[in-house]
């Protein structure tokens, strides 16, 4: 970006994309590809949004904000970071395998039959100890009636805990099963969010073929898998991306265009499209008050925030071999067994690199790090005892108090397409109506569909030749 106190950009085929998280990125890379002039602001020093990582100096690792965990079925992401040369880094765990621990010291096991999907998810329900024979009969009838669901009565209103109350799911099939799936799908509690959601994830995810359902993980920290190379992607085709660059304003050309967004160090920035990548209420705060009171903008105010806590753990030796593990009746919903996913021991002493994850964690969130610490390593000592015998050496405690959007079913109404009443303005992130929760899925999604968007726009407006 020019130092001057504005830099025009007055050709169609200029485009301000605002927030470099995976829905910006990923406009900005298919906008590049196909010729667009493309300036990407981001407000934080560093790229990634709410999906980034940073290097932990004290343990030598690099961490990421958040347990974010890809799966097969995420093709849209899948392809932007082949496109942006990411895809070697990844590690792909093809074989669904998730060990279940109640707080009664139950153990059952998810994992996954090498047979062609849905039947590779029907026997690892088959062979689920922690419900009884009719219990597990039980989820494969409703299995079914999940695969069929979104092809006859709409879902709604419905939440998924009226959903599997509906289809008469017994109270150890919901805690056992349905539950912490649903919450760590949806990042909210079944009594309040979306059935219609969990119903599009898990067919895409479970339901769909063996591939859908890998588990799949980046080798390297966040910020290195994306941000980077689509740095670097959209900077070798004629754009820019500039950390450190915070938007104040959008100033409006007319009634009915953006002209013009205003930068926080008092610099202005022309371009004839704009893509918002930001949250609901950072978008809100950038509109001018008579656009903010439209009824279009004016209902992104009902998108509530669901949080999310992730506690990053390193003991001295490991304390257990699964790669995933679910707990049962406590606040600490999902223990990754990093060192085990990543298929490595530890650089110096052989130890257990752990992530807890705390989903939809409102009525936590506001407690000190020092008081989620210990409620973690509580609820670690009770589902796995010989972690005891562990030595803890440190800990990291992260809070995204703004996560995902709540998937309520409210939301599934609120949540705007990506074009806007105003021409040349279209939105990206997480939280654009795609037809999945607040995943990064449902980021990449939205991004490229609001670069279709300004592609379509422009072809309206004139036929131009590419940039020299």
């Amino acid at each position: 970006m020019a130092e001057s106190d504005r830099t025009v950009m007055s050709d169609p085929r200029d485009v301000v994309v605002i927030g470099a998280g995976f829905a910006g990125l990923s406009a900005g890379v298919a906008l590049a590809e196909q010729g667009f002039r493309v300036a990407v602001l981001e407000r934080r020093p560093a790229l990634g949004g709410r999906a980034y990582s940073f290097a932990d100096d004290e343990s030598g690792e690099t961490v990421d904000n958040g347990q974010h965990v890809l799966m097969g079925c995420y093709t849209e992401t899948l392809d932007f970071l082949k496109k942006i040369g990411s895809y070697k880094q990844l590690v792909f765990r093809p074989r669904l395998d998730i060990e279940m621990i109640t707080l009664e010291g139950a153990r059952g096991r998810l994992r996954a039959g090498l047979l062609p999907g849905p039947m590779h998810m029907a026997s690892a329900l088959l062979r689920y100890r922690l419900l009884s024979p009719r219990e597990r009969l039980g989820v494969l009838g409703a299995g079914l009636r999940l695969l069929m669901a979104h092809r006859f009565a709409p879902l709604g209103q419905t939440t998924v805990a009226e959903l599997l109350a509906k289809w008469k799911q017994s109270n150890a099939s919901r805690e056992r099963f349905w539950y912490p799936l649903a919450i760590a799908t949806l990042n909210d509690e079944p009594a309040q969010a979306s059935a219609a959601l969990l119903v599009e994830v898990w067919r895409r995810a479970f339901f769909g073929s063996r591939n859908d359902s890998a588990f799949v993980y980046s080798k390297v920290g966040l910020s290195q898998l994306y941000c980077e190379n689509a740095r670097q992607f959209i900077e070798e085709h004629g754009g820019v991306v500039a950390p450190s660059a915070g938007v104040e304003r959008l100033e409006l050309d007319g009634e009915r265009a953006v002209g013009r967004v205003r930068l926080r160090d008092g610099r202005s920035l022309e371009a004839a499209n704009f893509i918002a990548s930001v949250t609901p209420g950072a978008l809100l705060a950038m509109l001018p008050p008579a656009l903010r009171a439209e009824d279009y903008f004016s209902r992104l105010s009902g998108l509530s925030p669901s949080p999310i806590i992730c506690v990053h753990v390193w003991m001295d030796r490991p304390v257990t071999q699964a790669a995933f593990v679910g707990f049962i009746g406590t606040p600490t919903q999902w223990l990754f067994n990093k060192s085990v996913i990543f298929a490595r021991k530890d650089r110096e002493n052989n130890g257990g690199y752990l992530s807890f994850v705390l989903s939809g964690a409102r009525a936590l969130v506001e407690r000190s790090n020092e008081e989620l610490l210990d409620l973690v390593m509580k609820d670690l000592y009770r589902m796995l005892p010989a972690a005891r015998e562990a030595k803890f050496i440190k800990a990291l405690v992260l809070k995204e108090k703004q996560a995902t959007i709540a998937p309520t079913c409210e939301s599934q109404r609120l949540r705007p397409p990506v074009n806007t009443p105003i021409d040349n303005l279209f939105l990206a992130g997480d939280w654009i109506q795609t037809g999945l929760p607040a995943t990064i899925e449902s980021a990449v999604i939205a991004g490229r569909a609001a670069a279709a968007a300004v592609r379509q726009r422009v072809g309206h407006v004139s036929r131009i030749p590419e940039f020299a």
